[in-house]
């Protein structure tokens, strides 16, 4: 399936031109072996993958035996894995590479030879576990890869055309009309449920039964699970309770993550290790609090005020209904017509930090509850910096609507309080585009777009 992060991979061959390797850092089970493999087959004449999950034991020998000899290292490698290498036009991809340290230390001295190109993968949580008695090679750039956005559900399913219409109608800032806006949402539904795992997409595309999407996300959070045993060490339970408990958190009012919720008595302090363990597990969307919606968001982040998302909707979903609920009570179908009463501002407000946080927009949102001022208390979802910065206005306030009826108290305070600061506002709701009163109301399928 098509990925936008095959342009990224391509950008780096060019600029760096085997100076340096490449690690694509993810969650599980959001496609990294795929699209390297994917891009190696594209835009070279030869490849060899080395998946350390599943490799004989003559390759990571090599590591300890002939590093110092590279002539040897490259004729073994090429004569045991049956690929003729060529200088310049040959990627080596180390595929799972925490499972092999002394392949990831081996980086410093490959890229140094400058023959081939290296890429690895693996998530970060479970690289970091193994690196305990190595140099993290200084000649690596790492970038990040999300599950598969709205757009590229729709390249998934055939749907390039109505999307690229959508484009067109956010950069023109025009309405899409009635007809076209009920079938997006329609969409937007499909995507919310399915999620952006590409094995949950692959099988939507080709069988459409949510049941069988849903087995396939329920694997993906049981082997969420597993990994938090296997590398959560002495935090392992902790992080269990707080991964578990997120559908919980993002169902309050206040989604903001309170230690009591998960367990009574317990403080911030208490679940330092899991939050750190969390986030480079790449499984959670991390929304910090901002005391002032400057240019520079992360200088006044407030670490005691923290959010926490699902990487993935699609997993979201699993995680708050139970498989009985899903399928005696018909579920899926009736969240697909719009027709099941429920918290739906939950998933609604996942969909957009995720959405924003494929497009490239660190997660930050601003809250106040003063006792002294009512003027000050107010919480908006979320503030992006607009990607081209310049000496003010450079802050966008963004509210999330998932009901037809809403008021904006908090924007309109907001706005009064911080002029200076702010660019143009947004709120995304589940009606058309509109420019009025200086606000843009976005359709939620135009999140990815900001």
């Amino acid at each position: 399936m098509k990925r936008k992060i095959y342009n990224k991979i391509k950008e780096w061959k060019t600029q760096w031109d085997g100076r340096t390797a490449l690690l694509v850092d993810g969650a599980r089970r959001i496609g990294k072996s795929w699209i390297v493999e994917e891009f190696a087959r594209n835009e070279y004449k030869s490849y060899i993958l080395i998946d350390f999950n599943n490799v004989q034991e003559s390759i990571p020998e090599l590591f300890d035996q002939y590093l110092t000899d590279l002539d040897t290292f490259f004729m073994r490698l090429s004569l045991y894995t049956g690929v003729k290498l060529f200088p310049r036009e040959s990627l080596i991809i180390f595929d799972e590479v925490q499972m092999c340290p002394k392949a990831r230390a081996a980086i410093k001295y490959l890229v140094k030879d400058g023959r081939y190109d290296y890429i690895e993968t693996g998530s970060l949580v479970s690289i970091n576990h193994n690196v305990k008695d190595i140099v993290i090679p200084s000649e690596e750039i790492r970038i990040d890869m999300y599950p598969m956005d709205l757009e590229e559900f729709m390249w998934a399913t055939g749907q390039d055309m109505l999307f690229d219409f959508v484009k067109t109608q956010y950069e023109n800032l025009a309405p899409l009309g009635q007809a076209i806006h009920r079938q997006m949402i329609e969409v937007l539904r499909t995507y919310l449920l399915v999620g952006g795992m590409p094995q949950a997409v692959q099988s939507y595309v080709e069988r459409k039964d949510m049941r069988d999407v849903d087995a396939i996300k329920r694997s993906i959070i049981a082997l969420y699970r597993n990994d938090i045993s296997k590398y959560a060490g002495k935090s392992a339970p902790t992080v269990t309770r707080v991964f578990d408990n997120i559908p919980g958190l993002l169902q309050q009012h206040e989604k903001k993550f309170r230690p009591t919720m998960v367990k009574k008595g317990s403080r911030m302090k208490d679940y330092s290790d899991a939050m750190f363990w969390l986030d480079e597990s790449r499984v959670v969307n991390y929304c910090y609090a901002t005391t002032e919606p400057s240019v520079g968001l992360a200088l006044n982040r407030d670490d005691a005020k923290v959010k926490l998302y699902m990487a993935d909707t699609g997993l979201l979903v699993s995680m708050a209904f139970d498989t009985g609920d899903l399928e005696q009570g018909g579920i899926y179908e009736k969240i697909l017509r719009g027709k099941l009463e429920f918290n739906k501002g939950m998933l609604v407000e996942n969909l957009v930090a995720q959405l924003l946080c494929t497009a490239g927009h660190p997660l930050y949102f601003y809250s106040c509850s003063s006792r002294e001022n009512a003027d000050d208390r107010m919480e908006i979802d979320f503030l992006i910096r607009k990607k081209v910065v310049t000496s003010k206005h450079n802050i966008s306030p963004i509210e999330v609507k998932s009901s037809a009826h809403y008021r904006l108290t908090s924007l309109e305070k907001f706005g009064k309080k911080f002029s200076n600061y702010l660019g143009k506002s947004f709120v995304l709701h589940t009606k058309d585009l509109e420019v009025k009163d200086g606000i843009i109301y976005l359709p939620l399928y135009m999140t990815g777009l900001l």
